[in-house]
């Protein structure tokens, strides 16, 4: 744990306060706006079209992306290495995104009756985590060395510190489990409640769900402590985690407020440790627990209210 407080106070030391500041004021107005105005809740989703929540969605990310960079190529250019290939790369990363979250999984009204609701819902998240894969693995051998596979090695990773890290997070766990907006929310498992009545063998459909759920943080990590972390570092250097930061946030506005709020510095935190291991494996660790920690967090407090 002790090298993790030395990377992060070198952080502190070492970032540009004045772009710090504009990131952390920027991701303020974001969720003001979004919690106050239903953005993503409301209006993207009531969109009746695929193409419009997917444009609709790019226009978010880039406010969360984009405008930070751009406030650092105006205002602190001598942060920022901005070629060709870097503003490319600045419009593809919300791009991409937008379509991971928009995109209609293949078996989508393929298969009829609660089944084929099940297979939809549990297959959907491994799906999205190819449509990021492909391109990433693309770029991957078209942009310099990177460590890993976009940071997937378990070299310079040691395991304790991110076991007292989740061990920190049970107390926050805990508490959210007693907020409504919360336990609206969680358990996702409860997305599966309908295949109740029709199987003798719940228990293994729910674990093959959590399963599926988990993949999502693979495709989370991968893109954002991977792709916008080791993609962007050759351009800002370790100020690249401001933005990334940001932008996780903005993935997070239709989830409880709580949970948006803590995400950006969760961001910051995973992103830090993954710019001085030059991993990602230990973060998607502690994503994974901690999300299957909210899992069971969510279930208790229903079920205590229930």
């Amino acid at each position: 744990m002790t090298a993790f407080l030395i990377y992060l106070r070198e952080f502190v030391t070492v970032i540009d306060k004045r772009w710090l500041l504009f990131c952390v004021i920027w991701t303020g107005v974001l969720i003001t706006l979004n919690y106050t105005l239903g953005i993503e809740s409301g209006m993207i989703k009531g969109l009746d079209s695929r193409w419009h929540q997917c444009a609709a969605l790019f226009l978010v990310y880039c406010s969360a992306f984009v405008v930070p960079y751009g406030f650092a190529v105006v205002f602190r250019s001598h942060l920022i290495r901005a070629t060709p290939l870097f503003w490319c790369l600045l419009l593809f990363a919300p791009a991409l995104f937008a379509v991971k979250a928009s995109v209609a999984n293949p078996l989508e009204n393929q298969i009829d009756g609660v089944w084929g609701s099940y297979w939809t819902i549990v297959t959907t998240l491994p799906f999205k985590l190819l449509v990021v894969l492909i391109p990433l693995t693309v770029l991957y051998r078209m942009l310099p060395a990177q460590p890993g596979f976009w940071g997937m090695t378990l070299k310079n990773v040691c395991w304790r510190p991110y076991g007292l890290m989740l061990v920190l997070m049970i107390p926050l766990i805990v508490f959210a489990g007693t907020q409504p907006d919360f336990l609206a929310a969680y358990p996702r498992l409860k997305q599966i409640a309908f295949i109740a009545p029709h199987t003798d063998h719940l228990l293994w459909f729910q674990l093959l769900y959590e399963i599926g759920y988990g993949i999502d943080f693979v495709t989370i990590e991968l893109f954002f402590r991977g792709f916008l972390l080791f993609a962007f570092v050759r351009y800002a250097g370790m100020q690249a985690i401001l933005p990334m930061a940001v932008f996780y946030c903005s993935v997070h506005f239709g989830k409880p407020l709580f949970e948006c709020i803590s995400s950006f510095f969760g961001g910051l935190i995973l992103g830090v440790v993954a710019y001085r291991t030059q991993s990602i494996v230990g973060g998607l660790a502690v994503h994974l627990g901690i999300a299957w920690m909210m899992e069971i967090s969510g279930y208790a407090g229903n079920l205590r209210n229930g």
